[in-house]
């Protein structure tokens, strides 16, 4: 069974109401090319480095207008869209990077909490995600009909434990939305997915930022899609647009079959010699 896969690349901005515009129009164009399910990037409702301009455009889950907008842009094509995650009001003044998988009918049929974040410094850039925003807890699988969803966000990518957990837990495809650095994604970002790709055996989808920022920031791109045997199948480039990848849910069975390390993972001692 073939499934028709859209990524949107795109270059976000500080403004979530233009995102409102923006995200439904790409999503009415790759449901017209065949696509049934849409996977958008980490932060695709607000990228802005200027957390007290970003606190005045930032809602509730409730009140999100990006949300809304890409829920009733899947209800009016039909298609799944998996939004990579989106800037939310969390508990107290902290926010949350909370992704969704939402269903054709529109209805949210799983969220996601980063768990992971970004607190790094990169010669002159520094980055505290954890200043902001609250990690979240809860690994996540989401069924569909082409199998388990694996729901993971940005630097999550470097953690293989958790996408481990994910494809013992039923995943077939994992979504690795992402606003990489230009700096880490040259350097680690195709050899990451393709890893995780390989570890796990599973479909990996990672559409991701593009381009210089509103707020200064420059992000990678190069959105993928890798095979559960760590084939590259599609890669965007820097440009913002649609990407449309056929895949087959079937490697997945195919490629853990070949390389069957999830059966093979045994309990070990650790001893400092």
């Amino acid at each position: 069974m073939t499934l028709r896969i859209a990524l949107l690349q795109t270059n976000t901005g500080i403004d979530p109401r233009l995102e409102a515009v923006h995200l439904p129009t790409q999503i009415a164009k790759a449901a017209a090319q065949g696509a049934q399910i849409v996977f958008t990037p980490e932060m695709s409702g607000l990228l802005d480095r200027d957390r007290s301009r970003a606190q005045t455009q930032i809602a509730s889950e409730t009140d999100d207008p990006v949300l809304a907008a890409v829920r009733q842009a899947a209800a009016d094509h039909g298609v799944w869209v998996q939004l990579g995650s989106l800037a939310l009001k969390g508990a107290g003044d902290k926010f949350v990077n909370r992704g969704f998988l939402i269903r054709p009918d529109g209805g949210i049929a799983a969220r996601y909490a980063k768990i992971h974040l970004f607190d790094v410094a990169l010669g002159s850039e520094s980055w505290r995600e954890s200043a902001a925003y609250d990690a979240g807890e809860e690994a996540v699988v989401a069924q569909t009909p082409w199998g388990g969803l694996g729901l993971t966000i940005c630097y999550d990518v470097r953690f293989p434990a958790l996408h481990r957990a994910l494809a013992e837990a039923g995943a077939a495809l994992i979504a690795v939305p992402a606003a990489f650095t230009r700096p880490t994604g040259e350097a680690h970002w195709h050899v990451l997915l393709r890893a995780r790709a390989i570890e796990t055996g599973c479909w990996v989808i990672a559409a991701a930022q593009t381009g210089v920022h509103q707020d200064g920031r420059a992000t990678y791109g190069h959105s993928l899609v890798v095979s559960p045997w760590g084939e590259v199948k599609l890669d965007m480039g820097e440009t913002p647009g649609i990407g449309l990848c056929n895949i087959d849910p079937d490697e997945v069975t195919a490629a853990r079959a070949r390389i069957p390390a999830l059966q093979h993972a045994r309990p070990f001692r650790m001893v400092q010699a």
